[in-house]
């Protein structure tokens, strides 16, 4: 992006209307079109500041917190990323460490941490039926604390994967696909595969395929939503997807052929997942601490998958995909055949020939980050960037 294209961004950010100030970040689909656009628009505007070296310390002082319930590392570094370019200093939540670990409540901890910070970042994929509404009832805490005076101000939530979406992974995967094939209106018409692969573990997250058949959807992408039988998602996204190819005018469609769904796509992400059913049971078995319950629906779903091994993204498959050459994209990390498992999600070949595209993905994640939280952050989101140009600070102290 040059200069020229970098102010055509900030022109187009001017003109939308969006109502992120001092409010959170949940899901994709509770974002209107104006809403989603502005993120993309601001991220690709940080993105190009920090790439010709331009400061975007936008706070003098301040917190972020993060609170990680689940392992990361391309969210959890993004997210530290995003923070330290805004100017805030991070402060990691391990609940083992605090006072939540003698009883403290939710209410309690979420006070008592947001004194003076500017947004919490919360990742909790683990129990189906508990993520969205643990960050969901987090924000309600701050916001009874900032009503009744206790916060001089109310720190915004920003989902960093919950058990229904994972909006920074697919809005940095959208960025991913306006950059390969031009802009967002050429996405209209494209077939983009979201398939379940296999792999040797259980338990994944449905939010990346939840959160890719909500949102390519709205973007008039002809979306196919491919896995075996069983390994259903959630049917309140699968309502979701269908209303938005409706209301595009696009296709949405579920198949039980991995072959099949490959047939002239443009993209693929072949990526594993656990079904509901078997989210829910593991939900109830965690909540309950039934270790041996754990391992028999561990061994369970284990001997399942294994019944799916052809599910692998390779060469024969690829070549069924448009001109054979299909984008294949993945959220990382992948299960790579050969390399970190013995049989997994795609085959070494197809995955060291997308190296590059799918670390480029992944590099947009942490400016939707920073975009999320500037937009929650301040009211004329315009006039901040418009600011940090006319500024021109140099991000290298030399």
């Amino acid at each position: 992006m040059n200069k020229k294209m970098l102010l055509k961004n900030l022109h187009e950010l001017k003109k939308l209307n969006t109502n992120y100030y001092n409010n959170d970040f949940f899901l994709t689909w509770e974002k209107t079109d104006d809403e989603i656009k502005a993120v993309l628009l601001l991220a690709e505007i940080l993105k190009e500041l920090h790439k010709i070296g331009k400061s975007t310390r936008l706070f003098d002082t301040g917190l972020a917190v993060s609170i990680f319930r689940d392992k990361s590392t391309r969210t959890r570094f993004s997210y530290a990323s995003a923070v330290n370019a805004l100017g805030l200093s991070l402060e990691e939540l391990d609940e083992t460490k605090t006072q939540i670990a003698h009883g403290e409540t939710e209410r309690e901890t979420a006070n008592m941490i947001s004194f003076l910070t500017e947004t919490v970042g919360i990742r909790d994929d683990i129990y189906l039926g508990e993520g969205d509404k643990y960050q969901r009832n987090f924000s309600l805490a701050i916001q009874e604390g900032f009503n009744a005076g206790i916060l001089h101000q109310r720190p915004s939530i920003i989902n960093l994967q919950s058990d229904l979406d994972h909006p920074t992974q697919t809005l940095a995967d959208l960025l991913k696909l306006k950059g390969y094939f031009g802009s967002l209106e050429s996405l209209r018409g494209k077939k983009i595969v979201m398939s379940w692969a296999y792999s040797p573990s259980y338990g994944k997250p449905l939010s990346v395929p939840q959160g890719i058949i909500a949102l390519m959807t709205r973007f008039g992408m002809d979306v196919t939503l491919a896995y075996p039988e069983g390994y259903d998602l959630l049917p309140e996204t699968i309502t979701i997807a269908k209303t938005n190819a409706e209301n595009q005018k696009s296709k949405f469609e579920i198949t039980h052929n991995m072959d099949d769904s490959f047939i002239n796509a443009d993209i693929v992400y072949p990526k594993s997942w656990a079904s509901f059913q078997v989210m829910q049971k593991r939900t109830e078995l965690l909540q309950n601490s039934d270790t041996a319950g754990l391992e028999k629906l561990e061994k369970q779903a284990l001997q399942q998958n294994a019944k799916y091994k052809e599910w692998e993204c390779n060469q024969d498959k690829m070549s069924l995909t448009k001109n054979g050459n299909a984008l294949y994209m993945h959220c990382l990390p992948a299960d790579i055949t050969g390399v970190n498992c013995p049989a997994g999600e795609v085959s070494q070949e197809i995955f060291d020939r997308y190296k590059n595209d799918t670390y480029q993905e992944a590099g947009f994640k942490p400016f939707v980050i920073e975009a999320m939280i500037l937009l929650t952050r301040f009211k004329n989101p315009y006039n901040i960037i418009k600011g940090l140009i006319k500024k021109n600070a140099n991000r290298l102290l030399c």
